[in-house]
């Protein structure tokens, strides 16, 4: 998928990213790193973090609060509206997001950005990782709070699934399942109360779509790897996870391969919080 309106694309690089912040309209910078099961990310952001960052917060900034639409639903349009202009986020800004390394944290923040109507972001590849070994400099403490940001909201920017459009997907189309293959198989679930996935998705683990360095691989790369999957060609293709965070890392990856794709938001966490929905167990169409 091409950019659009003049627009770079959604990744860039720590070369790149240097030298926008030594320009004269430096991009809005934020940090968004975050673990499952902790420790905060705001204690890796105040002891080192890229100068002119500001810490986003997933749980708060980034998600409402968990439920039966899952454990990181989308945030009120309204929410998310606040807490980016509390990051100095403008209509006109360009935005770049990073989280530790892989961008499965990044990404979630770049979706929704542009689910809300900001076209102009971009994840660093390579994430904080990245850019400490290629000597760039840190800043400590609480950082930045701009403030200022003229950001306005509206929602329905990006497609988006819910538990009957995921589960008609998988019958007819390509559901992508970006969990590990030991969850989709329902040997694992250290999370969510039923092992399992939905019926006819496809096993489809997001770390196959970066390098062990967490750089995503070249786009000509992301298409083989999604052709192997069915992915590739004409129709329809969607992405879930747990919760609606690595699959947001799943869509950029697709993006990347010049294909547009849906997100199931509330995932794995809210197709199980229904009983009556089918779970499946195994490697079908793994």
């Amino acid at each position: 998928m091409e950019p659009q309106d003049g627009q770079a694309g959604p990744l860039t690089d720590v070369g790149a990213l240097a030298r926008a912040l030594a320009g004269h309209a430096p991009p809005v910078l934020l940090d968004v790193r975050w673990r499952l099961g902790g420790p905060p990310g705001i204690e890796a952001y105040r002891a080192g973090h890229l100068p002119r960052a500001v810490f986003v917060d997933l749980d708060a900034d980034l998600a409402a609060e968990p439920g039966p639409a899952g454990r990181h639903p989308l945030p009120p349009a309204g929410r998310f509206q606040a807490a980016m202009r509390r990051a100095g986020v403008s209509n006109g800004s360009t935005v770049v997001v990073y989280d530790e390394a892989d961008a499965t944290v990044a990404a979630r923040a770049w979706w929704l950005l542009r689910y809300f109507g900001h076209r102009d972001c971009q994840v660093l590849d390579g994430g904080f990782r990245a850019w400490v070994a290629a000597g760039g400099q840190l800043a400590t403490g609480e950082g930045a709070a701009p403030g200022g940001g003229d950001f306005t909201a509206r929602a329905g920017q990006m497609p988006v699934l819910d538990a009957d459009a995921a589960a008609g997907l998988a019958r007819q189309g390509h559901l992508l399942d970006a969990r590990t293959r030991e969850r989709y198989r329902g040997e694992k679930e250290p999370i969510d109360p039923v092992a399992g996935h939905i019926p006819g998705a496809v096993s489809a683990p997001t770390t196959a779509n970066v390098s062990a360095d967490g750089r995503f691989l070249p786009a000509a790369g992301l298409r083989a790897r999604f052709a192997t999957l069915g992915a590739a060609g004409a129709g329809m293709v969607g992405a879930y996870c747990g919760s609606g965070v690595t699959a947001a890392h799943e869509v950029l990856a697709l993006e990347l391969a010049g294909i547009r794709a849906s997100l199931y938001v509330g995932s794995w966490s809210n197709w199980v919080a229904d009983p009556a929905r089918p779970v499946a167990t195994g490697p079908e169409r793994g």
